[in-house]
């Protein structure tokens, strides 16, 4: 059906008549679904809000803040319209390290941003392909949608990878930072005092737990509660680490035992995981070596022990043919 197709359009339109076709009904389906998206919902809290701002001009600019009034016109287009996928893709850049409040509309305005630029780039290098041979609908369609899929889907790799990075960072600093804390505690330094500390002194080593640990400082001094802003610390890490600690550091609030026992405790079953850790990656280093002994062993093994037999086997085999009967 594509051939028949193809050759009718190359027959119809020329050579780049299965180009043209293609972009016709890509602006089609544009006109189509155009109204769909522009069409904007009255927002009755909106209306009350403009309502009751003041009709100063100069006093009015103000409180509209300029561009960023402007800007938000375009937000149903930059973010998701469900809440639960607008707060999870929000959880997950947190998690990658992207706390800024227009995370959400430039991871979103990056990847159309991105897909338009590879479906662009694909375009532009099958009109070149056209130009110089005759190429098939299907190959045309693969030249331009292999680009934009890859452009589309960078931002979410490059996120997923910026969220496991920072993981195992945390995972990483962990041990030794509650090793740190419990230091701190047991000099004399209130809790809050000693999460400043491990904040300031893991920095050069583990920017991203020092990262966390200072948010939670910053939290409490701005009057939240110790508790929810550990919760929040943990559901922003993702750690099962770090979601343990919160609960220890929460229970022994609850029940009024003392916290520096409660590191100890902790800090000494962190570093038996970090341990763990270490063997199991030690232990998995046979396994992931069998397929490179196999692949770089065996072979030039084979070679050197039955290579002088069939060489001459093969020889004797020639010299025969060539001696004939």
């Amino acid at each position: 059906m594509f051939a028949s197709l193809n050759a009718f359009l190359t027959e119809k339109m020329g050579v780049l008549g299965p180009l043209i076709a293609v972009g016709l009904l890509g602006l089609l389906l544009i006109l189509i679904a155009l109204p769909s998206m522009l069409k904007k919902e009255r927002d009755r809290f909106a209306e009350l809000k403009e309502e009751a701002r003041p009709k100063g001009g100069a006093d009015k600019k103000l409180r509209r803040g300029g561009q960023a009034e402007k800007l938000e016109k375009y937000a149903q287009y930059l973010e998701p319209q469900k809440a639960e996928e607008l707060s999870s893709i929000r959880l997950k850049l947190l998690r990658a390290g992207y706390p800024g409040k227009g995370a959400v509309h430039i991871y979103h305005a990056s990847k159309m941003a991105l897909g338009l630029g590879g479906l662009v780039l694909g375009l532009l290098y099958a009109l070149l392909e056209s130009a110089t041979a005759e190429v098939s609908t299907q190959t045309m369609m693969i030249y331009m949608l292999l680009p934009g899929a890859a452009g589309y889907y960078l931002p979410q790799y490059w996120v997923d990878k910026r969220v496991n990075k920072r993981q195992t960072e945390i995972i990483e600093g962990f041990p030794d930072a509650l090793d740190m804390m419990l230091v701190c505690v047991e000099a004399g330094q209130s809790l809050d005092q000693s999460i400043i500390r491990v904040a300031n002194e893991s920095r050069a080593g583990y920017p991203a737990l020092a990262d966390e640990f200072e948010m939670v400082a910053h939290e409490v001094k701005a009057g939240k509660e110790r508790v929810q802003v550990l919760k929040d610390m943990s559901d922003r890490v993702g750690v099962p680490d770090v979601a343990s600690f919160v609960t220890t550091l929460v229970q022994s609030a609850t029940f009024g035992t003392s916290i520096a026992e409660a590191l100890r405790v902790y800090s000494a079953d962190m570093r038996d995981k970090r341990v763990m850790r270490a063997e199991e990656k030690a232990n998995l280093l046979p396994t992931k070596l069998t397929l490179g002994t196999m692949l770089f062993t065996v072979p030039p093994l084979l070679i050197i022990l039955i290579g002088p037999s069939v060489y001459g086997i093969a020889t004797m085999m020639a010299s025969m043919a060539s001696s004939g009967p």
